[in-house]
């Protein structure tokens, strides 16, 4: 008797695990196709005025070139195959003669490593310091492999196990009790019962004991449901991308269990000059078209001198290397060189004559250098006096620092 009490027990157990799983998907269907529901032609008038679109909407046309002649073998529940994807990030030019626009410019086969860890059991680790396009790649990634890279979570120093696994419903609660329709989905849960990727920013922001709220998601795919005596099961295609850097303030190590169940892929500053040109050069033009910036695209030569001051103050040597320097306490990052660009055009735009000029990058460009007003004050001061001052091209805009100091 006691055997067939608890053979029904089991079998009630299992009955509702599987309906809870149905109905997280039906709910997560019925949302999407809410969200979804208008024409094309809606969607297009309500996507070209926001003022950031998310990758999968902005380069969709891309993503539909690609994989129309996409013809490998893709992963489970993934939109694109690997190469496809690689395709998709890197740029280049396809069979049929279209052109992608490389997302992430930089060594190949970091990408790489990245996409084939996303096809594994294993979840994916962005780690770097600030402003080396961690967020960037993750959100290209989820977008190429899923078509949707909205399943974020941010952390933070107040982010709770709430935001990773579920919440509630606190009406329908204490009204109805515990069951499936008082649960609030996470994105992490949403990811699961989907087999999409979730993304989760800033890991290391988030403390420690919620952190390891992943170490069963990860290892075991399952998101228990105490409260209900159930859980949640992954669908195939299901990953995590994390990412996290090791310069701020307040981070919260990584439990060893956890980052075992992470594969790390660091990504660092570019390589070249060139090549921090070239990319700061692409993401002022696309912001500059978003923003509606009435001026002209910069001049590549007030790019270059930008970069060339944020590298050798990084570097603490001048590019010939004769100099060294002294560092100040910032990043000085390839997304800080972009914005220093991005307000000068702004300002060029809406109070000079449409021209990027030194005036209009001098105090942006302070702003970026001069952190602590006392040690990095000395820094800028030595590199002025001592750099920039001795180079005869850069006499307009060692004026302007001047003036704006």
């Amino acid at each position: 008797m006691t055997g067939e009490k608890q053979s029904a027990r089991t079998s009630k157990a299992n009955k509702a695990k599987a309906e809870i799983t149905t109905e997280t998907n039906e709910k997560t269907t019925e949302r999407t196709t809410k969200k979804g529901g208008e024409s094309p032609q809606e969607i297009a008038t309500s996507v070209s005025t926001l003022l950031r679109e998310h990758a999968e909407h902005q380069f969709a046309h891309e993503l539909e070139e690609i994989a129309k002649i996409d013809t490998k073998q893709r992963p489970p529940n993934w939109k694109l195959s690997p190469w496809a994807v690689s395709t998709y990030l890197l740029g280049g030019k396809l069979d049929n003669g279209f052109e992608v626009s490389p997302k992430y410019i930089g060594n190949k086969r970091i990408i790489e490593i990245a996409i084939a860890t996303l096809t594994t059991d294993r979840a994916l680790l962005l780690f770097g310091v600030p402003g080396t396009a961690k967020s960037w790649v993750s959100e290209h990634l989820a977008a190429a492999i899923a078509r949707d890279s909205t399943l974020l979570i941010q952390g933070t120093a107040g982010t709770s196990e709430e935001a990773i696994r579920y919440g509630w419903n606190y009406a329908r609660l204490l009204t109805e009790g515990p069951s499936i329709d008082a649960l609030v989905a996470s994105p992490m849960m949403r990811a699961m019962t989907d087999g999409k990727i979730a993304r989760v920013e800033e890991l290391t922001r988030i403390p420690s004991d919620v952190q390891d709220t992943l170490i069963t998601i990860l290892s075991e795919k399952t998101l228990p449901i105490p409260e209900l005596n159930s859980e949640v099961q992954s669908t195939r295609g299901f990953n995590v991308i994390a990412t996290a850097n090791n310069r701020d303030r307040g981070v919260n190590e990584l439990s060893s269990a956890l980052k075992r169940r992470f594969n790390t892929v660091i990504l660092p500053v570019p390589d070249s000059s060139e090549e921090e040109v070239e990319i700061v050069q692409r993401r002022v033009a696309s912001l500059g078209r978003a923003l509606e910036l009435p001026a002209e695209p910069p001049a590549l030569e007030e790019i270059r001198r930008i970069v060339t001051i944020f590298r050798e103050l990084r570097n603490g040597i001048t590019s010939d290397g004769k100099t060294k320097l002294k560092s100040p306490s910032g990043t000085l990052s390839t997304a800080e060189a972009i914005s220093v660009v991005n307000s000068g055009l702004a300002l060029a735009a809406h109070f000079g004559d449409g021209y990027l000029r030194a005036g209009d990058v001098a105090s942006s460009l302070i702003g970026a250098v001069v952190k602590d007003p006392i040690q990095d004050g000395l820094v800028w001061k030595e590199y002025l006096e001592t750099v920039m001052k001795e180079r005869d091209n850069w006499k307009d805009l060692y004026r302007a620092c001047r003036e704006a100091s």
